[in-house]
């Protein structure tokens, strides 16, 4: 058993669970933020608590949780901010984006909504700032699975075909995130402290992405419009 898996067996003694009636964004949050309370263990204890929380619901409140957390995902589905993760994590591939915004997720409604309106602001969260200093890349991915794995908990089964949709935006990229000069102006509180020496760092995190992301993300995405 894992250090996580333990915390999290711990942690559901709690009087927690029938609290939630997750149907809009706000009690989905409310789950996030209860899931955070006291977690140690960064996005993957996150998603692990959550999907705890939810797994006593019934199999239709836990589908509609399936597609909010999706909505999510498609709001934070920005160009400034898929910068903003390059540059935090050393490169983006489409699915090191996707881990990224789940490790977002995980921090919680404000820092989501703030860095979605202002990517640069993710310069202030603690856990961004120890990245930098060493060397470490965010993401979460587990945090997209987390009504699947609440929905597999609680039926045995895996969420059914069409259960949620994902409709991104149309996404535009206002510059070449390899431009220094550019990424300095776009994004200067997390330039001051991504760039410089940190080209070591760059390919440290892109392998770190090729060995433990083999692609698990197509398993989640039934149905992409």
């Amino acid at each position: 058993m894992t250090a996580a898996a333990a915390e999290v067996i711990a942690w559901r003694a709690g009087p927690w669970l029938a609290r939630y009636v997750p149907v809009d964004r706000q009690e989905l949050w409310a789950v996030i933020e209860d899931a955070r309370a006291d977690a140690s263990g960064g996005a993957d204890v996150v998603a692990a608590r959550a999907a705890s929380l939810l797994a006593p619901l019934s199999a239709e409140q836990i589908v509609a949780a399936a597609q909010l957390l999706w909505n999510l995902m498609a709001d934070s589905y920005r160009g400034d901010l898929w910068a903003a993760a390059y540059l935090i994590n050393g490169g983006a591939s489409d699915d090191g984006f996707e881990y990224f915004r789940g490790w977002l997720i995980a921090q919680g409604r404000e820092a989501f909504n703030s860095a979605v309106a202002d990517p640069d602001s993710l310069a202030t969260l603690p856990a961004v700032q120890a990245a930098a200093a060493k060397g470490e890349v965010l993401e979460g991915e587990p945090v997209l699975g987390i009504a699947w794995d609440a929905y597999l908990t609680a039926t045995g089964q895996r969420l059914p075909p069409g259960s949620f949709t994902i409709s991104y935006p149309p996404i535009s990229f206002g510059w070449d995130f390899d431009d220094d000069t550019a990424m300095r102006a776009r994004l200067p509180r997390l330039a001051r402290l991504f760039m410089g020496p940190s080209q070591l760092r760059r390919t440290r995190g892109q392998t770190s992405r090729e060995q433990n992301h083999p692609g698990d993300i197509d398993d989640l995405l039934v149905q992409r419009t």
